[in-house]
Protein backbone atom coordinates (compact mmCIF):
# COMPACT_ATOMS: atom_id res chain seq x y z
CA UNK A 1 0.00 0.00 0.00
CA UNK A 2 2.54 2.88 -0.93
CA UNK A 3 1.91 5.82 -3.43
CA UNK A 4 2.06 8.94 -4.57
CA UNK A 5 0.08 12.13 -6.00
CA UNK A 6 1.21 15.28 -7.73
CA UNK A 7 -0.21 18.05 -5.60
CA UNK A 8 -0.28 21.72 -6.83
CA UNK A 9 2.14 24.12 -6.09
CA UNK A 10 3.06 27.56 -6.98
CA UNK A 11 6.37 27.41 -8.23
CA UNK A 12 8.26 23.82 -8.10
CA UNK A 13 6.58 20.36 -8.04
CA UNK A 14 5.49 18.41 -4.87
CA UNK A 15 4.38 15.37 -3.97
CA UNK A 16 2.39 13.63 -1.38
CA UNK A 17 3.25 10.18 -1.06
CA UNK A 18 2.55 7.43 1.77
CA UNK A 19 3.74 3.48 2.65
CA UNK A 20 2.59 1.12 4.75
CA UNK A 21 6.66 0.95 6.14
CA UNK A 22 9.67 3.94 6.19
CA UNK A 23 11.08 2.03 3.27
CA UNK A 24 7.65 1.66 1.11
CA UNK A 25 7.61 5.64 1.85
CA UNK A 26 10.83 6.04 0.79
CA UNK A 27 10.46 3.80 -2.54
CA UNK A 28 7.05 5.88 -3.17
CA UNK A 29 9.13 9.03 -3.07
CA UNK A 30 11.63 7.91 -5.36
CA UNK A 31 8.96 6.22 -7.78
CA UNK A 32 6.84 9.51 -7.54
CA UNK A 33 9.75 11.69 -8.57
CA UNK A 34 11.22 9.79 -11.08
CA UNK A 35 7.51 9.16 -12.74
CA UNK A 36 7.38 12.99 -13.12
CA UNK A 37 10.71 12.94 -15.17
CA UNK A 38 10.42 10.02 -17.07
CA UNK A 39 11.22 6.12 -17.31
CA UNK A 40 14.11 4.47 -18.62
CA UNK A 41 13.48 2.08 -21.63
CA UNK A 42 15.72 -0.70 -20.05
CA UNK A 43 16.95 -1.45 -16.44
CA UNK A 44 20.48 -2.39 -17.06
CA UNK A 45 21.95 0.13 -14.77
CA UNK A 46 22.44 -0.60 -10.14
CA UNK A 47 23.35 2.10 -7.74
CA UNK A 48 23.50 0.87 -4.54
CA UNK A 49 23.64 3.72 -1.88
CA UNK A 50 24.53 3.79 2.14
CA UNK A 51 23.07 7.05 3.88
CA UNK A 52 23.14 8.72 7.26
CA UNK A 53 21.59 11.73 8.66
CA UNK A 54 20.49 13.37 11.79
CA UNK A 55 16.63 12.52 11.14
CA UNK A 56 13.97 10.96 9.44
CA UNK A 57 13.23 13.96 7.05
CA UNK A 58 16.83 14.91 6.46
CA UNK A 59 17.21 11.26 5.55
CA UNK A 60 14.59 11.25 3.05
CA UNK A 61 15.69 14.72 1.35
CA UNK A 62 19.36 13.07 1.22
CA UNK A 63 18.13 9.76 -0.19
CA UNK A 64 16.03 11.60 -3.57
CA UNK A 65 19.04 14.37 -3.78
CA UNK A 66 21.81 11.10 -3.84
CA UNK A 67 19.26 10.12 -6.75
CA UNK A 68 19.01 13.31 -8.12
CA UNK A 69 23.36 13.32 -8.29
CA UNK A 70 23.56 9.60 -10.11
CA UNK A 71 20.46 10.67 -12.49
CA UNK A 72 22.80 13.75 -13.28
CA UNK A 73 26.54 11.99 -13.24
CA UNK A 74 25.38 8.37 -15.13
CA UNK A 75 22.45 10.33 -17.39
CA UNK A 76 20.13 7.74 -16.11
CA UNK A 77 16.84 7.54 -14.63
CA UNK A 78 15.34 4.84 -12.02
CA UNK A 79 12.07 3.04 -11.64
CA UNK A 80 12.89 0.07 -9.19
CA UNK A 81 14.04 1.03 -5.77
CA UNK A 82 15.41 -1.57 -2.54
CA UNK A 83 15.21 0.71 0.87
CA UNK A 84 16.25 -0.55 3.77
CA UNK A 85 15.68 2.00 7.10
CA UNK A 86 17.31 2.14 10.36
CA UNK A 87 15.88 3.64 13.51
CA UNK A 88 19.50 5.43 14.11
CA UNK A 89 18.85 7.00 10.35
CA UNK A 90 20.69 5.08 8.17
CA UNK A 91 19.68 3.65 4.79
CA UNK A 92 20.70 1.07 2.45
CA UNK A 93 19.13 1.47 -0.86
CA UNK A 94 19.40 -0.09 -4.70
CA UNK A 95 18.25 2.26 -7.74
CA UNK A 96 17.68 0.42 -11.12
CA UNK A 97 17.32 2.26 -14.41
CA UNK A 98 19.23 2.79 -17.26
CA UNK A 99 20.37 5.60 -19.73
CA UNK A 100 17.66 8.09 -20.34
CA UNK A 101 17.21 12.00 -20.72
CA UNK A 102 14.31 13.31 -18.49
CA UNK A 103 11.03 14.07 -20.70
CA UNK A 104 8.79 15.32 -17.92
CA UNK A 105 10.13 17.87 -15.03
CA UNK A 106 13.45 18.77 -14.50
CA UNK A 107 13.74 18.59 -10.59
CA UNK A 108 17.13 19.89 -9.30
CA UNK A 109 16.32 18.99 -5.65
CA UNK A 110 14.58 17.70 -2.98
CA UNK A 111 13.64 20.39 -0.64
CA UNK A 112 13.07 20.73 3.57
CA UNK A 113 10.04 23.32 2.65
CA UNK A 114 6.94 22.34 4.52
CA UNK A 115 8.50 18.41 4.78
CA UNK A 116 7.23 16.44 7.69
CA UNK A 117 6.59 12.93 7.97
CA UNK A 118 3.89 11.90 9.78
CA UNK A 119 1.51 8.93 10.57
CA UNK A 120 -1.71 8.04 8.12
CA UNK A 121 -5.36 8.59 10.12
CA UNK A 122 -5.64 4.71 10.01
CA UNK A 123 -2.37 4.88 12.01
CA UNK A 124 -0.68 2.08 9.82
CA UNK A 125 1.83 4.06 7.60
CA UNK A 126 3.48 7.01 6.99
CA UNK A 127 2.62 9.98 4.51
CA UNK A 128 4.93 13.36 3.29
CA UNK A 129 4.37 15.49 1.27
CA UNK A 130 7.47 16.91 -0.10
CA UNK A 131 8.49 19.63 -2.64
CA UNK A 132 11.01 19.72 -5.05
CA UNK A 133 12.92 22.77 -7.21
CA UNK A 134 12.69 22.36 -10.81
Amino acid sequence: MRGYEELQHTADVALRVWGRTLPELFVAAAEGMFALMGAPERLDSERELELEAEDLEALLVDWLNELIYLRDRYQELYSSFDVQVWPSWRLHGVARGGKAKPQGALIKAATYHGLAIGRLEEGEGFVAEIVFDT
